[in-house]
């Protein structure tokens, strides 16, 4: 996830791990060029981002739920960040209910 929740084509991710590696520079967010957080730090920048209701946000933590398990916690994330206009999150939804998990 990139640190200020911006949505890039994988042409551009790519791109940005290419540089990374060939320059041998440390991890960086693929938009702003911030070193990528990890644990908590990580975790308390999404949850500042979902406090703003950054649908990205909202849906790469909803992604994080239903890996988990959660599929009740993560069905409220998927649906107000497709509220929000977020296709990833109406494609998440669909297959909660398609799989009946959350529901």
């Amino acid at each position: 996830m990139m640190c200020c929740s911006k949505k890039i084509c994988n042409g551009c991710f790519h791109a940005n791990e290419i540089r990374e590696m060939k320059a041998s520079l440390i991890p960086s967010c693929s938009f702003c060029r911030q070193p990528v957080q990890a644990g908590d730090k990580l975790e308390k920048q999404r949850m500042t981002r979902i406090e703003a209701n950054d649908p990205a946000a909202m849906s790469q933590k909803g992604i994080e739920l239903d890996k988990k398990g959660d599929y009740q916690s993560a069905l409220t994330y998927f649906t107000k960040a497709a509220g929000l206009g977020d296709a990833e999150a109406h494609y998440w939804l669909s297959h909660l209910y398609s799989d009946g998990l959350g529901v």
